[in-house]
């Protein structure tokens, strides 16, 4: 019996097991794009949204629709409150229409229009809130923050009612 030259197999088996880890880099995954993922490729930053996004739709004109897992708050220069829906358009450099997002200021909570950042890109994003145009530092926007389900100032945990509603607090110690 002939002895069988092990160096063919050898070579054939290194030339497969490459061809199917090229195959698998290059394809491209059947996983969409999270929300995250999204909002930089329209010129916004990512940390726009808290962490618990739950689903996302965006339809081919622009029309989208988030949908967290609860209403929450997030402090950024602001106090900001996400209701569990948020819809708007979405458009390089902008989001028109907005529904869902409310900022805090002496106490009152406005609703925020219109979210935009400057093109070319600077180190600034607006937040309309009617007529006013409030302009922030983008850098707190980079990252994904951590949602909360109470608003806290200082020692004291404030548990507002939800924003649009009668100003009315309750105040713990």
């Amino acid at each position: 019996m002939a002895a069988i030259n092990p160096k063919p197999q050898l070579a054939l088996l290194v030339f497969i097991l490459s061809t199917l880890s090229i195959s698998a880099i290059s394809q491209p995954s059947d996983e969409p794009p999270t929300v995250y993922e999204i909002l930089p490729k329209f010129g916004l930053p990512s940390g726009l949204l808290p962490d618990t996004v739950k689903s996302y739709s965006l339809d081919d004109d622009g029309n989208f629709v988030v949908d967290l897992d609860k209403p929450c708050y997030i402090q950024f220069d602001y106090l900001v409150y996400y209701e569990k829906r948020i819809t708007g358009v979405l458009k390089y450099g902008s989001i028109t229409h907005l529904e869902g997002i409310q900022v805090q200021k002496l106490l009152l909570w406005f609703d925020v229009d219109e979210i935009k950042v400057d093109l070319p890109p600077s180190d600034s994003i607006y937040f309309l809130v009617g007529f006013i145009n409030k302009k922030l530092d983008v850098d707190q926007f980079k990252t994904v923050h951590s949602c909360r389900k109470k608003a806290t100032s200082s020692n004291r945990v404030i548990e507002l009612l939800t924003p649009g509603e009668d100003i009315q607090m309750l105040i713990t110690e």
